[in-house]
């Protein structure tokens, strides 16, 4: 059954066409990643399908009464003082009609014989009404959706909203937005704070939920293990694709190159018409040359493919080789107050280790990442940079960013023997153009301000490149662009992420905090994932293997198809950019 169907949508600012001809459709239980750059008008779609925004032409058609269960941008949990009230209120209904059962319940023990039939029959409709809309069943679901995304249960009934974290309060809002009765769930970003186990824990929510599901992220790992359709905003429209995102990378790639050569036959044509045109039209085939040109003025022309010329284009090089030991940790202990994050940790990295630090959120990497920059000191124990090692350094929080200056400034301030040509070149790398190139930081979105941290990366020349949680701000597009950078780069990484696409397609060492410890693994991401899937499976209870191996199946099938998808687009665009310098 259809729930939502978009049919020739467009929306223009002035002169400004943002969208046109946008059309596509939505069945009940269909599972829809929405990808493309930053700004290419993902939210403005979901803004118009949800009603909030009106489109300037074409039409939405939504299936009567369809509800729908949408992030709010704010978080504010207005009336709800702990950690499971935020997640409960999504159902807000559901409790006030408990909290009116208890009390009609209680005021039929109170009359006892005076009972009326009418008490009795509202009991008896608003039980029925709360059994029927899963009330006894509400507060496990409630605790089972806050386990998943990582809060004990029970201390989630007495923990203060006020006391968490950022991170904390968008897993709250994820997890109202979960429990609420909705026939179509909307989630924007929704792996941004979310850690592996997390993310792992939601994709089989989504995969087993029968809502359906519009899901905008750029987690390529997790948008290849649940959805089933593709919709690609790209070149100022939006295409729709059957199947999840390994085959839409396939597809994407395949209509690319059928376009281009498209394009490239057409072209040929025109030139061979305005080549017999130019000979022909003062000669004795005037007429005929007159009516080619005529013909020629009203043939629409094929656009080509939309590049990748407006993805950053960042490259890593190091300034000097510097020594075989990188990173040498000796005994090292780190504590956050009156807490012991890591203790007793001895490690060396050594030069072109490409490192994944790993572990649930909060246990202390971004805190190892500050100690290694000499950003705070280790409590006990040693923690220091090699001979010659030059570290740049990647900051979660963007503060390498500064807000009080214009983006010239801040590449002149790095290079100020470069001239305006120069730094208007580098900073046109990373998708800033004209005037762009004179706002301040501070007015940037996280996307355009990881560009900027990136673009300042590029020029330190260091041998060893430190990223926390690089892609949470970056579209797809630029996280390959990314991806293949680190790939390149000749010196050393540490890379702290819960993109599994990247660390499958990078890491060479695995390195896990957790419980105080860093546990070490000797070998690729994608190794270290299969072992751990097989200590889960011997964990669990036998009566679950099937359904156990099938998911691991899917898992492990899922790893593959985005590593396959991703050699295969690069392959595309190569014969891609080879085409179009041979129609040159």
């Amino acid at each position: 059954m259809t729930l939502l169907s978009a049919s020739g949508l467009g929306v223009s600012f002035g002169a400004t066409t943002l969208l046109k001809d946008v059309t596509f459709t939505v069945a009940r239980g269909e599972k829809w990643g929405i990808v493309g750059r930053n700004g290419s008008g993902k939210t403005t779609i979901v803004r118009i399908l949800t009603g909030e925004q009106q489109p300037t032409v074409g039409v939405v058609a939504r299936h009567p009464g369809l509800k729908w269960s949408v992030m709010e941008q704010h978080r504010a949990f207005e009336g709800a003082e702990s950690v499971w009230d935020g997640a409960a209120m999504a159902r807000e209904d559901l409790l006030n009609l408990e909290k009116s059962l208890h009390a009609q319940g209680e005021a039929m023990a109170v009359a006892g014989d005076q009972v009326t039939d009418q008490m009795l029959d509202k009991y008896a409709r608003d039980q029925e009404r709360f059994e029927r809309e899963g009330g006894y069943e509400f507060d496990a679901r409630v605790d089972a959706v806050l386990h998943g995304l990582g809060f004990d249960p029970a201390d989630a009934r007495t923990r203060a909203l006020a006391t968490l974290s950022g991170g904390e309060r968008a897993r709250v809002g994820l997890a109202r937005q979960l429990v609420a009765d909705a026939d179509v769930l909307l989630l924007d970003e929704p792996t941004n704070h979310l850690d592996l186990d997390t993310t792992q824990w939601l994709e089989g929510f989504l995969r087993e939920t029968e809502r359906t599901v519009l899901v905008i992220s750029h987690d390529r790992a997790f948008l290849a293990a649940f959805t089933d359709h593709t919709l690609h905003v790209e070149g100022g429209t939006a295409t729709p694709y059957n199947g999840g995102y390994t085959h839409f990378v396939e597809q994407r790639a395949e209509r690319r190159l059928a376009l281009q050569r498209a394009v490239d036959k057409q072209r040929a044509v025109i030139n061979k018409e305005e080549d017999y045109i130019r000979r022909n039209l003062a000669g004795q085939n005037s007429s005929q040359a007159k009516g080619r040109r005529k013909r020629l003025e009203r043939l629409p022309r094929l656009s080509p493919p939309v590049t990748d010329e407006s993805t950053m284009s960042v490259r890593f090089d190091l300034r000097e080789r510097g020594g075989d030991q990188v990173i040498i940790a000796q005994k090292l202990r780190l504590d956050v107050e009156d807490r012991t994050l890591l203790e007793e940790f001895t490690g060396v990295v050594r030069r072109g280790d490409v490192v994944g630090l790993i572990g649930h959120n909060g246990t202390g990497k971004t805190t190892l990442l500050r100690a290694l920059a000499a950003d705070r000191p280790p409590t006990a124990g040693e923690l220091r940079l090699g001979g010659s090692i030059t570290m740049s350094w990647y900051r979660q929080d963007l503060a390498q960013v500064p807000g009080d200056k214009t983006l010239y400034d801040i590449i002149q301030a790095k290079r100020p023997l470069w001239e305006r040509g120069a730094i208007q070149g580098h900073l046109g790398r990373f998708g800033f153009s004209g005037d762009e190139v004179m706002r301040r930081a501070s007015t940037l979105s996280g996307g355009e301000k990881a560009r900027v941290a990136l673009a300042l990366m590029m020029l330190e020349s260091s041998n060893l490149l430190v990223f926390d949680e690089p892609t949470n701000h970056l579209d797809v597009e630029s996280i390959e662009a990314l991806e293949d950078a680190i790939e390149r780069f000749e010196g050393t990484v540490l890379l702290v992420s819960h993109d599994r696409a990247l660390l499958r397609s990078l890491v060479t060492r695995v390195w896990r905090l957790d419980d105080r410890k860093i546990h070490e693994f000797d070998g690729p991401f994608a190794e270290w994932e299969a072992i751990q899937a097989g200590e889960d499976d011997e964990a669990e209870a036998a009566p679950t293997s099937s359904a156990r191996d099938a998911r691991k199946g899917k898992d492990a099938e899922s790893a593959r198809e985005v590593q396959q998808s991703s050699k295969e687009v690069q392959a595309a665009k190569r014969q891609l950019e080879r085409m179009k310098k041979g129609g040159r």
